[in-house]
Formats: structure tokens, C-alpha cells, sequence
């Protein structure tokens, strides 16, 4: 799958497409069917199947701290669209600049002029443009006049899927985890690289590979008993997510005690899938409770995984 990072990357190759534009945040499986049938429609017309999506997304720009929690970050998303097969990545930094584009010059100076768009899928709902001025009728007149087709996301759903995003996210804060399984058609994960941590939990023989969320608000916080996957291979442990206030953190991160595993982490990559919430996240008095709780919650997580094949 071609990676195109912003839109000064374009070039005269990527003109000719069948495109479509969203968040796809989690990537569920109601985006999976659009994806599906996207491919489909390219094939038809020999043309790659493309998909824009920005970064960072819209409301994480506008809204900040008050964005919707995120299900999975830019890392993800390419690896699962290039597991699906979509042939090519658009990825547009959204900033106050970004946002400005009005609409007429986001479709004919970005999807007719730079990409060349054959067929477009989007969402009914979708709102584009300076001032959000932009929708759906507006391309569908457009695309009239410039000769691409336009089709409403929900035409390439499941007939009976009602899958969305938020309904993810609300199971998730629930710890609906095998609901939101279901929807996502794969395990909740969170992944990314191992950072060196404060190493106070190697001291009380709880050592933890610690992952940073970065500006990811992530959807579940508390701690879990959970399954890490290290180069392909499985194993149980508890985790944390959350800002440590025992401790006094200040960062947003995840950290994991995998059980029964003494190699060095420190750069590798991680995924952590959550298999069940233990508790909320707390603030303990000093040490030595927090570390009296952590043996409390690593032997119910041992106890939640001991029946659960890796």
C-alpha cells in the first residue's frame, strides 16, 4: 500500500482514483464493509482504491481535551487498511490552515485537479470545507458536472450493520469488551513502542513495560487483566492505564507486568489486548499499599487468563 503523508506529496501519478474520506477510527467492521466494497469498485474500473483520512482528526483540533477518545491511532489504521488491501493512503495534516479550504476549492483543486476522483464514498452526514459548508448534495451536484460518481456510505454497509464508532467507544467505557469485539471483529488493543518508565515496579519485583498514549485520549482507563503480543507470541498480564497518581504522573500512559517474562523491551513493539476490567484507577497513600494492590490485581488477572488459550 502507497503512503501519500500531506498534500504537497501528490504528484500527476496519483490522479485517477476511487476514493473515500472519514476518520475510520477503529476501523470496525462497518468500515470494513465500505472498505470491502470500495476495492470491489475499483477493480471494476482499474483504478487503486484509495482512502483519505486526517491527521490529527478534526476534533482533536478543535476540541482538544473535549475530542472523543481515540480507538485506534495513525499506526493502526495503515496496517489494517493495508491488510484489507486498500492500494493507497492519503493522509492530510489537519490544521487551522487545512480548515480554511473552502469547499468549492476542497473538491476541484483537491479531488478533481490533484486526485482525479473516479467515484467517491463518503458518509451522508459528511461536512467539509471552511465553516463546515460543504455536504453531501454538494458533491453529488458537483460529481454530476465533473463526471465522478458519488455514493453514500451506508449503501455499502452490511444491510443489517449499526456498528459506529461511538457505540465501540461506549462499550469500551463500560468494559463491554466482548461487545465491543463483536463490532470491531478483532479484540480492543492498544499498541505501540516500549519507553523507559520511572522503573519503581522492577523494585517491588512487578517490572512493567511501559507504553506512552501520546496525544491519544485513550477509551478504557483502570486497570486490566489483558494479553501482550511480542514478535507474534502471546502472553498474559495486568495492566494500567491512566496518569499513575500514586506516584504523582503526569502522563497519560499504559503499563504492563507480563507474567512469567524476563527479557529487555526497552524499543520493542507491543500490543496489548484487554480481556477485562479489575478495577478503576486509584490513588493509594503511599508505596508500599500500592504495591499490596498490585499483588491483589496480578493474581486476579492470573486468575481471569488461566482458562483463556494464548
Amino acid at each position: 500500500m502507497e503512503l501519500v503523508r500531506g498534500l504537497h506529496n501528490l504528484r500527476e501519478k496519483h490522479r485517477g482514483c476511487v476514493l473515500t474520506i472519514g476518520k475510520f477510527d477503529g476501523v470496525h467492521k462497518g468500515h470494513r464493509a465500505v472498505l470491502l466494497n470500495l476495492i470491489e469498485k475499483a477493480k471494476e474500473r482499474s483504478l487503486p482504491a484509495t482512502v483519505m483520512i486526517f491527521e490529527p482528526q478534526p476534533e482533536e483540533v478543535f476540541a482538544k481535551e473535549n475530542a472523543p477518545a481515540r480507538l485506534s491511532r495513525f499506526r493502526d489504521k495503515y496496517e489494517m487498511f493495508k491488510e484489507l488491501g486498500i492500494d493507497r493512503l492519503v493522509c492530510v495534516r489537519f490544521n487551522p490552515s487545512f480548515s480554511q479550504m473552502s469547499a468549492d476549492e476542497f473538491i476541484h483543486d483537491l479531488l478533481v485537479r490533484a486526485l482525479g476522483v473516479s467515484f467517491l464514498v463518503v458518509g451522508d452526514d459528511f461536512r467539509f470545507g471552511c465553516k463546515r459548508k460543504g455536504d453531501f448534495s454538494l458533491l453529488k451536484q458537483v460529481g454530476q458536472n465533473e463526471g465522478f460518481d458519488v455514493v453514500s456510505t451506508a449503501s455499502f454497509r452490511l444491510s443489517d450493520c449499526r456498528i459506529s464508532s461511538t457505540e465501540v467507544r461506549n462499550a469500551l467505557s463500560a468494559s463491554e469488551f466482548a461487545r465491543a469485539k463483536e463490532m470491531l471483529g478483532r479484540e480492543y488493543t492498544i499498541s505501540g513502542r516500549v519507553n523507559h518508565g520511572d522503573k519503581k515496579g522492577r523494585t517491588i519485583g512487578f517490572p512493567t513495560a511501559n507504553v506512552l498514549l501520546k496525544r491519544c485520549k485513550s477509551p478504557v482507563n483502570g486497570v486490566f487483566a489483558v494479553k501482550v503480543t511480542i514478535a507474534e507470541r502471546s502472553y498474559f498480564g495486568v495492566a494500567n492505564v491512566g496518569h499513575r497518581p500514586t506516584v504523582n504522573g503526569i502522563r497519560s500512559q499504559l503499563e504492563v507486568h507480563i507474567f512469567d517474562y524476563n527479557a529487555d523491551l526497552y524499543g520493542e513493539y507491543i500490543e496489548v489486548a484487554f480481556l477485562m476490567k479489575i478495577r478503576n484507577e486509584q490513588k493509594f497513600k503511599d508505596f508500599a499499599e500500592l504495591h499490596r494492590q498490585i499483588e491483589i490485581d496480578a493474581a486476579k488477572a492470573r486468575e481471569i487468563t488461566s482458562n483463556i488459550k494464548g
